[in-house]
C-alpha cells in the first residue's frame, strides 16, 4: 500500500516503545520528531534540532510497534525537538487516536497557532517553561521566543486539556529570581501542576554547561507552596 503524503513528510528522529516518565501517571510510547527553531543551551537532544537528510525512522515502523503494544501502554507522547515544527503532526496524532491511544505532547510553545489547532486532539500537554518570559532569549538564543512561548502557555492553561508546566534549572541560564517570576506568571494563569527539573550535563549541547547544577532548596520550597501539585525531578 502506498504511503500517505504525510507519512512521507513526517520526520521521526527516535522512538521509545515504553516510558514511565514522559507522561506522569501513564505508561507511554514516545515518538521524537526532528526540528526545533530554538537553540537552548541545556538541550540534551541536539541531534533532533535539525531536519536535514532523510528521517532515521519511517512512520510505518512506528505504527507497527504501536499496534503490537495495544493493551500494554496507555498512550503515545509526541516529543522532540519541537514536535509542532513538523507539519505532519496533526495527521500523525489522528492516526494514533485511530489506533486507540490517548495522545500527549511535549512542547516549548514555539508555534502557538499550530498548538492551538492541536489542543482539541490532545489528552495531555507537558509544557517546557524556560524562564521569565522577558528573558527567554538568554535560554533559547532566539529573539521574540518569550512572546511565542507565553502565547502558547496561555492557550494551554485555558484549554481544559490536562497539563504540566515544567522548568529545567541551571543558574547560568535561569537565575532563581527569574525562575520564581516565571513560576508566579504560570500560577496566575491557573496552572496547578508544576515540575522543577535538574539540569543534565550528559549530551548537553553547550560545553560551557559541563557540570550538573543543583537546585537551591529555597527555590524548591517556595514552588512547593505556590503550586497545589509540585514535583521536584531529578535528571531531566
Amino acid at each position: 500500500m502506498p504511503r500517505a503524503p504525510w507519512q512521507q513528510r513526517i520526520q521521526v528522529g527516535g522512538f521509545n516503545p515504553f516510558s514511565t516518565i514522559d507522561w506522569p501517571g501513564k505508561l507511554a510510547a514516545v515518538v521524537f520528531l526532528r526540528g526545533c527553531p530554538w537553540r537552548c543551551g541545556y538541550c540534551h537532544n541536539p541531534e533532533l534540532q535539525t531536519r536535514l537528510g532523510p528521517a532515521p525512522i519511517a512512520w510505518e515502523e512506528v505504527e507497527a510497534q504501536l499496534i503490537r503494544r495495544r493493551g500494554f501502554i496507555d498512550g503515545v507522547v509526541f516529543s522532540g525537538g519541537e514536535p509542532t515544527a513538523d507539519r505532519a503532526l496533526p495527521e500523525a496524532i489522528s492516526r494514533v487516536r485511530e489506533l486507540g491511544y490517548a495522545v500527549g505532547l511535549h512542547t516549548g510553545g514555539a508555534y502557538p497557532e499550530r498548538l492551538e489547532a492541536l489542543l482539541p486532539q490532545l489528552d495531555w500537554v507537558g509544557f517546557d517553561l524556560k524562564t521569565d518570559p522577558a528573558r527567554y532569549e538568554t535560554v533559547t538564543g532566539v529573539a521574540g521566543s518569550g512572546g511565542r512561548a507565553w502565547a502558547s502557555a496561555q492557550r494551554i492553561a485555558s484549554s481544559g486539556v490536562a497539563h504540566e508546566f515544567r522548568m529545567t534549572f541551571h543558574p547560568q541560564l535561569v537565575a532563581p529570581a527569574a525562575a520564581l517570576r516565571a513560576a508566579h506568571a504560570a500560577r496566575t494563569l491557573g496552572v496547578e501542576h508544576f515540575a522543577l527539573q535538574t539540569f543534565r550535563a550528559r549530551e548537553c549541547i553547550s560545553p560551557a554547561l559541563s557540570r550538573d547544577a543543583r537546585i537551591p532548596p529555597s527555590l524548591a520550597d517556595v514552588l512547593g507552596v505556590l503550586f497545589p501539585r509540585f514535583t521536584l525531578r531529578g535528571a531531566c
